[in-house]
């Protein structure tokens, strides 16, 4: 039996820093065949040198220089990429990149994704609720184009109380606003089902599953980010914003969902742990 494939995701809050703060060699004990990047902040020259020959790299940069930033690297090349993401006046640069690999035989779809943070009131939420809408019209094709696909990244919203140590503080600020949350209970609302969000707007559900949630169960967290400020690492007092979200179809193969969190504070090369998951595709 040939081993499973693992695939990591990763906000890298920027590649060159993560790599000079020891992401080499978190990379190179842990096995990884599919690793997916956020906030890349680099050129793709920078990746190649980092990672060197022995990784495929596809990356597509945000339109402001130094900003955001998404890339897929890989032990084996993709068949077909694609980055566009929504209508064609929304700029998604460096926040959507998806890519096929055939895994000997079988056709997985890969999706890298760094939603906006977003900020209250201002053009940031709009853009972060534009971006919530096209993943909604774009993962049934997705799933209809491979019933293998994963989307994974920053996604930047805490879908439920569960996913926020301090959710009660945060209903009013971005990542946690009600309506951001909604849309995550259409992703995973039950597929064809109409499914009431926790806004009160209806929608159809899409069927897709929350690798996270599906192995933690109903607990608080785990979480994948911390602030850097004050002691927030030290407490755990942390959201739980990166993920890896499957088809049903791929979620059954998954195993061995790991949040890479560090050991101790100082020995971070990000401010997100990397999600590892194994799927024996």
């Amino acid at each position: 039996m040939s081993a499973p494939l693992r695939i990591a995701s990763v906000n890298v809050n920027g590649v060159r820093a993560a790599f000079r703060k020891g992401m080499g060699d978190w990379l190179e004990d842990r096995g990884v065949d599919i690793l997916a990047l956020q906030e890349v902040r680099a050129a793709t020259s920078d990746l190649e040198t980092l990672f060197g020959p022995e990784w495929n790299i596809l990356h597509d940069a945000a339109t402001a220089k130094g900003r955001a930033g998404v890339a897929i690297v890989s032990r084996r090349s993709a068949g077909v990429h694609r980055v566009a993401l929504g209508a064609d006046d929304f700029d998604s640069a460096g926040r959507w990149i998806e890519a096929d690999f055939d895994i000997d035989g079988t056709l997985v779809t890969v999706v890298s994704t760094y939603v906006h943070s977003g900020e209250v009131d201002t053009p940031k939420q709009v853009e972060k609720f534009r971006f919530l809408e096209a993943m909604l019209e774009r993962l049934p094709a997705l799933r209809e184009h491979n019933p293998l696909s994963l989307v994974v990244g920053d996604l930047n919203v805490g879908h439920t109380e569960l996913d926020i140590k301090n959710w009660k503080g945060n209903v009013k600020r971005a990542g946690f606003l009600p309506a951001e949350r909604s849309y995550f209970d259409r992703y995973l609302g039950p597929a064809g089902e109409t499914v009431t969000g926790v806004d009160g707007v209806s929608g159809t559900g899409l069927g897709w599953v929350d690798i996270g949630r599906q192995s933690a169960g109903q607990v608080p967290g785990p979480y994948t980010w911390w602030s850097q400020r004050g002691q927030a690492f030290d407490t755990d007092t942390g959201w739980r914003i990166d993920y890896q979200l499957a088809t049903p179809e791929l979620a059954a193969l998954a195993s061995g969902y790991t949040i890479d969190r560090a050991a101790a504070y100082d020995q971070r090369w990000s401010d997100h742990a990397p999600v590892v998951v194994d799927y024996a595709v």
